[in-house]
């Protein structure tokens, strides 16, 4: 095929143009080209059969013949997105979502061309290649009712809708999919790719599309609340549908999507994030818990309990969404997306975080005041207090929140102590919940008496000065007064030693000015909008929130990191603690209308 569209099949996008397509157990990334450029099988931390985001190849694109410019969006409440390219003659859209309900051993991919205006001709080319593109899809053949089928590292494929379909050299070794389809104004054409594990029944290709899109669309309206207690209440349902989409039967929601992204080009940070960390997991409980006892709060606390009641004090930060081991980190031997890098696994499978126990305690606080917490909950509950009691002293072995080197984190160690005070409070009195206060008040002072700077605020740690965001957070949760002299300098300091243009950074990792290091943490700025908020600085609050939660692309996903200068999204897509934040930002600054008289 070599018209202007499809010479750049699977080239890179900058990260703010690529939308996300999710069932629970693993996602896509489309570009504007329509081209779905990741995805993993069969759950979230497997080898990618599209991979050229990360410079593999495998793609699966249906792209317009003529030149045209790009839109798109999501039908609300859900991640059915729908692709739509004008052009000079035409209008088109591509609906395309993964099927729900779904299932950790198959995939159904549904994509629906339809010409809104004029005569569209667009070009389809299916090419999975597993291991991240180093096996082609073998057995290639096409059925006598037009549907292909073949095998692809382990997995069986079905593809329907793609009969006129020829078999072309991709390029490496292997055999693409191809043809150009026309479309009478008004028709619409399916395309439904099936992958199925070895263990999985036989995939039936006689099934109705329709249907398919009417269940896919059931399933979305039945999973997502209408949220209407939330500011910007568009952008607050979509966060927890993002969320929703991230999160598998398990319980398990994965930090992201995709692998090394780069935070700053060529600067080594590149990470994969394909796994469930037990803070994101608690920050989403939290923030959903605001807004009432939904699904993703019971799925948080279950995966967090079964972890808990599982390692006890040996709570490793991260887990697969199965709850396996996070596997070691290696590189692919793939060029990596532009000033990125080829790593998969995560050297965080290695470290030790005591805020992670503090987390689960306030995540257990805020199911149990939803009545949302059973026995097992409990006794998670206990094994993280008992953690912490034996843990919380031991030196410099806590990688902390942004997981650098190890030391004693003064925002672990306050958390922890948010933690004990939250979950004393839903014991409605008694020894154990005296206990917990005590250990909670043991905590601060030593940390007050180690890591309080000079100047009255919060400091990193005991040998370490700096101010850092993150210890916004514990007053926040509740470790000590919002009134507190070290809350109120803390949160000055912040404001006036991290902050510029309306975004936030974590902290200064050096003497160069703020964003040449590395992008403000949109998370951070989250934090500076529930921090004022707490002050009852609402005008304040409103200001972070507001440019905080426009740090993202058409499609409204958010990446961990934003480049102020470029307007840039920086790292994995889309970061899910950032939703969950801003879901959160969104609940507590809900202004509810007073009745009139």
């Amino acid at each position: 095929m070599s018209h202007p569209g499809s010479a750049l099949v699977g080239e890179p996008h900058v990260l703010r143009e690529y939308a996300l397509l999710a069932d629970g157990e693993r996602g896509v990334l489309v570009g504007p080209r329509g081209d779905f450029v990741w995805m993993c099988f069969p759950r979230w931390e497997s080898p990618a059969l599209f991979s050229t985001l990360i410079g593999g190849a495998g793609c699966y694109a249906i792209t317009p013949r003529e030149r045209f410019v790009w839109g798109g969006y999501y039908e609300p409440g859900s991640l059915i997105w729908h692709s739509r390219w004008i052009t000079n003659e035409t209008t088109i859209e591509c609906r395309e979502a993964l099927a729900l309900p779904s299932s950790p051993e198959r995939a159904i991919i549904l994509r629906r061309v339809t010409a809104l205006r004029g005569v569209a001709h667009v070009d389809v080319l299916l090419n999975p290649r597993g291991k991240f593109g180093e096996e082609p899809v073998r057995r290639l053949v096409r059925r006598d009712d037009g549907a292909w089928v073949g095998t692809v590292s382990g997995a069986r494929l079905l593809w329907t809708g793609g009969h006129d379909a020829s078999p072309q050299p991709d390029g490496h070794g292997g055999k693409a999919l191809a043809l150009t389809l026309t479309l009478e104004e008004g028709a619409h054409h399916d395309f439904v790719l099936t992958l199925a594990s070895e263990s999985a029944e036989e995939a039936d290709a006689s099934w109705s599309p329709d249907r398919a899109w009417e269940a896919v669309a059931a399933q979305w309206r039945a999973r997502i609340p209408p949220l209407e207690r939330a500011e910007a209440h568009r952008d607050a349902r979509h966060a927890y549908t993002v969320l929703s989409g991230l999160t598998s039967a398990s319980g398990g929601m994965v930090a992201a999507a995709t692998t090394s992204l780069p935070e700053r080009a060529r600067a080594g940070r590149n990470y994969d994030y394909r796994y469930a960390w037990i803070r994101d997991q608690c920050y989403t409980g939290q923030a959903v818990a605001k807004a009432g006892p939904h699904a993703l709060l019971d799925d948080a606390v279950r995966f967090v309990t079964g972890r808990l009641l599982d390692d006890g004090p040996q709570l490793r930060p991260a887990y697969t969404t199965s709850g396996g081991r996070v596997p070691d980190q290696r590189h692919l031997a793939l060029p990596g997306y532009p000033g990125g890098s080829d790593i998969t696994g995560n050297w965080v499978n290695k470290q030790f975080q005591l805020d992670a126990f503090g987390e689960a305690l306030l995540l257990f606080a805020a199911a149990a005041r939803h009545d949302h917490l059973d026995a097992d909950g409990w006794r998670a509950a206990e094994t993280a207090i008992e953690a912490i009691e034996q843990r919380w002293r031991e030196p410099d072995t806590d990688a902390g929140i942004w997981e650098i080197e190890p030391d004693a984190w003064t925002h672990s160690r306050l958390t922890c102590s948010a933690g004990l005070r939250q979950i004393a409070e839903c014991r409605l009195g008694g020894e154990r919940a005296a206990r917990w206060v005590s250990l909670a008040d043991r905590i601060i002072s030593d940390t007050a008496t180690h890591a309080l700077h000079p100047s009255g605020r919060w400091q990193r740690s005991p040998g370490d000065p700096r101010v850092d965001a993150a210890l916004l957070l514990p007053a926040i949760r509740g470790a000590i007064p919002a009134s507190d002299p070290r809350t109120l300098t803390t949160l000055r300091a912040v404001s006036d030693e991290l902050t510029q243009d309306g975004y936030c950074y974590r902290y200064r990792p050096d003497e160069r000015p703020l964003g040449q290091a590395e992008g403000a943490f949109v998370l951070c700025g989250f934090m500076l909008a529930l921090a004022h908020h707490q002050q009852g600085d609402r005008v304040a609050a409103a200001r972070w929130f507001e440019r905080n939660r426009a740090a993202c692309g058409p499609p409204g996903l958010c990446s961990e990191e934003f480049d102020v200068s470029e307007r840039q999204l920086r790292g994995n897509l889309p970061q899910a603690f950032v939703h969950a934040l801003l879901l959160e930002c969104a609940v507590e600054q809900y202004d509810d209308p007073q009745p009139s008289a």
